[in-house]
């Protein structure tokens, strides 16, 4: 029974292993040459879906998103704590700017934005609220913010270091008594 089921994981890991083409992952062309004649170059196809970043024009009417700050550094703070902070962005477009979602790297931020569409020239906000409990260290979490805008994803993120609490925790002997 055991021989079978060996055999039947090793199996599965070959041809999950094999169904894989990894060697073509990040392409954004394909090669296609030409069987009936020797001597004929190979031409490149583009992919329309892929767009290289060099090729992205803005259009000249489109919502563009200018943010004051795109980064904001909270510093060190306790485990447990929560930081809030605001971004704010101008309209510098010719149309006016929809936020469609925003959302976050991590369940410990929660970002709010802008719900009304802002006209060129007025100002917007994403608002993120970053709760460390749970988090030790280095802390960076991100809000990714799609909008009618080119490019229509930009993000924004908070840094800094979350120190742990002075509440004493399992150690390796266990549990800690509190009296």
């Amino acid at each position: 029974m055991k021989k079978n089921l060996f055999l039947a994981a090793g199996l599965a890991v070959a041809l999950f292993a094999t169904s894989c083409d990894s060697n073509n992952a990040g392409n954004d062309t394909v090669a296609v040459t030409n069987n009936t004649a020797a001597e004929a170059p190979a031409q490149t196809i583009e992919n329309p879906n892929v767009v290289a970043e060099n090729e992205v024009v803005p259009a000249e009417d489109a919502a563009v998103m200018a943010f004051e700050q795109t980064e904001y550094d909270f510093g060190t703070i306790k485990q447990g704590e929560t930081v809030d902070h605001t971004f704010e962005f101008t309209n510098t477009g010719k149309t006016p700017l929809i936020i469609e979602n925003a959302s976050a790297t991590c369940g410990c931020t929660a970002p709010d934005w802008t719900r009304t569409p802002v006209a060129p020239g007025e100002k917007g906000f994403v608002a993120v609220k970053f709760n460390s409990t749970g988090k030790v260290g280095q802390q960076q979490p991100t809000v990714t913010i799609r909008a009618n805008t080119q490019p229509n994803i930009v993000k924004v993120a908070m840094k800094g270091s979350v120190e742990p609490s002075s509440m004493p925790t399992a150690g390796a002997d266990g549990p800690v008594r509190r009296n």
